[in-house]
């Protein structure tokens, strides 16, 4: 279950895993079965038009705090990290949740506040689409790992299949994506943590896939798209 989690959840990927709106659905669950506070940082400095920080008004309703951080998208240095970002981190009273953003920006990011995460109460899951280029193998996505590992300073603790073709999805897309992780979880000894599925497929699901289920509600993209 999402609220046996560690308190601090990071969610990072390859541009495009749908990374923002994992997060959402996620925080969106956490925010159902927790009690207490409920925070979610947008610190998405690659992807500039799909980020979890437009919904910021429907988190609010929802009882979650929507977190901004103080990066600018127009520059990759790495800025100065805001306060509002930080305090979540020392506040053990929230669950915390940072949609970190894509590949090595957002892995340099975190990294340049690393030293504020107690091994102890975070998780840093991983979220792989295998239909998108460049992490359409279980090689693919352990580079990306590697890489997004030694920039943010912080080890990837779980993995999350987010196979899809957005309304287009199938189920076997999602077997597609859930044999890539399932070889990098042989290869890199990382659980599988979730298995997202739109919520019109969930049923249709086999009953044996390793990782728990999160069905997906598309937050990010308009009926039209």
């Amino acid at each position: 279950m999402i609220k046996d989690d560690k308190r601090v959840r990071l969610f990072i990927g390859h541009y495009g895993s749908g990374k923002s709106e994992v997060s959402i659905n996620y925080v969106t669950r956490l925010r159902e079965e927790v009690e207490g506070k409920v925070a979610l940082a947008d610190l998405d400095v690659v992807n500039v038009y799909f980020r979890s920080r437009e919904k910021k008004d429907l988190m609010k309703k929802l009882g979650i705090t929507p977190i901004d951080s103080s990066i600018e998208t127009t520059t990759l240095d790495v800025p100065a990290i805001s306060a509002q970002v930080m305090s979540p981190l020392y506040d053990k009273t929230i669950n915390y949740v940072l949609d970190v953003g894509g590949d090595n920006v957002g892995g340099r990011v975190v990294g340049s506040f690393s030293d504020k995460f107690n091994p102890e109460e975070y998780d840093m899951f991983f979220v792989v689409n295998a239909n998108r280029e460049k992490t359409q193998t279980a090689q693919e996505v352990l580079g990306y790992i590697d890489a997004i590992e030694a920039t943010s300073k912080l080890k990837v603790t779980g993995l999350v299949n987010n196979t899809h073709l957005l309304r287009e999805t199938t189920i076997e897309d999602v077997l597609k994506g859930q044999e890539v992780v399932r070889k990098v979880c042989k290869i890199k000894n990382i659980p599988i943590k979730y298995v997202c599925c739109l919520e019109s497929l969930v049923d249709k699901l086999p009953q044996d896939l390793e990782g728990d289920i999160l069905p997906i509600k598309l937050y990010l993209r308009e009926e039209w798209m």
